[in-house]
């Protein structure tokens, strides 16, 4: 009785030796699961050029990925998600908009920006600082106030005791620095980003007022992501070190 019990002892711990071949303290086989489809990010106007390098620099690193935009103010992105459009990322230029919206999972401050003054080429309009844009005889352009960059500059005008007189109200970052671009205002106040990506054709003129109004931008996945894991990966590479150098290339600030 003895040796067959010993016998089926030894059976039994060949059988486990044979069923468990890994080495000890070697990395797991199983790999994560790899990443296509489309990814499609909902972000605020300022990050058209950021984001624009970071997707193929995202494509690159996941081949069979694809990216598409959707850039607008976020108050009217918050909006459309809220009504059904699909998306699978959302980056918000405001915590405020993106509180707005519902289905965002755990948002993640990523960046900062500070509003700037841009003047065309030249700066025709003679504007050198916040308090020129309570002047009625010069053509300014801001952005709504319902849109983050407008909700900033309305902290701005607080903070220096300014009634402002603009000429325009626009729905994102960009339209308003059109304006200066095409020469059509003297002045707008948009995200020192912006004045960075629109190269020699604006001036920048900063204010000390700017330090009261700095926005915070959240990115977050959304619970009815259609591509989930693309999403996510998205997610965590606009925050790694390679997304971060491009945001801080850019021109936004580590939150």
């Amino acid at each position: 009785m003895l040796r067959l019990t010993a016998v089926a002892l030894v059976a039994a711990l060949a059988l486990a030796g044979c069923s468990d071949t890994s080495t000890p303290g070697a990395p797991s086989s199983s790999a994560p699961p790899k990443v296509t489809g489309q990814v499609a990010v909902f972000a605020a106007a300022s990050l058209t050029e950021a984001f624009g390098t970071i997707k193929k620099d995202f494509e690159a690193a996941n081949p069979g990925v694809t990216v598409t935009f959707n850039f607008a103010g976020s108050s009217a992105l918050a909006q459309q998600i809220n009504q059904g459009a699909p998306a699978d990322v959302f980056a918000s230029a405001a915590p405020a908009n993106m509180q707005q919206v519902t289905d965002a999972v755990s948002p993640v401050t990523f960046v900062k920006n500070e509003l700037e003054i841009a003047v065309p080429k030249g700066n025709p309009g003679k504007v050198t600082k916040l308090a020129d844009f309570a002047d009625a005889n010069r053509k300014i352009a801001l952005c709504a106030e319902q849109v983050p960059c407008g909700a900033a500059a309305k902290k701005a005008f607080a903070a220096a005791g300014i009634t402002a007189a603009p000429d325009t109200l626009e729905q994102d970052v960009k339209a308003a620095l059109t304006k200066v671009r095409l020469g059509e205002v003297d002045a707008a106040l948009v995200y020192k980003t912006d004045v960075k990506a629109a190269g020699a054709d604006v001036e920048g003129i900063d204010f000390p007022e700017a330090a009261k109004a700095i926005n915070d931008y959240p990115i977050a996945t959304l619970k009815k992501a259609p591509n989930a894991p693309g999403a996510q990966a998205f997610v965590d590479y606009v925050l790694s070190d390679k997304g971060k150098a491009v945001l801080a290339a850019a021109g936004f600030s580590a939150p």
